[in-house]
């Protein structure tokens, strides 16, 4: 566990844009069951979560077409509903950051650690923006 003071500031990177935070596997069940379309961002302290995934994600949220839900777990700290989240991400391995998008709770496109780390937030938004021009 990571002390609260810490991992407040990176909670608040993805709440200030209008990312909820699921604590609970009930709030996951629920959120990946909500009709349209569900980011689910896997936040994480990591150096790659910081630089790359959290600045793609906000960036991402310009592009005229976005999901109509945007949710976020935080590895490490909510173990329980990271872990939940993750059961829908299946066959994906556990990894943290990475950011799904979910259709009408159908996995639809997958960003995973090895997609975020040392690549430019830009790309990796660039990335999420086809996938939300796509499915949204």
């Amino acid at each position: 566990m990571y002390p609260p003071e810490l991992v407040k500031p990176m909670r608040e990177d993805l709440t200030s844009v209008g990312f909820e935070e699921l604590h609970t596997v009930e709030q996951v069940d629920e959120a990946i069951a909500r009709k349209g379309t569900t980011l689910v961002v896997v936040n994480s302290v990591c150096g790659c979560a910081a630089a790359n995934a959290r600045p793609a994600a906000r960036i991402s949220l310009q592009n005229s077409k976005r999901p109509d839900n945007l949710v976020t777990v935080f590895a490490g700290v909510d173990r329980e509903a990271t872990e939940k989240a993750r059961d829908y991400m299946v066959p994906f391995p556990p990894s943290s950051p990475s950011m799904a998008l979910f259709r009408d709770g159908e996995l639809v496109h997958m960003l995973e650690r090895h997609h975020i780390e040392g690549r430019p937030a830009e790309l990796i938004a660039d990335n999420l923006t086809e996938a939300y021009n796509e499915f949204c």
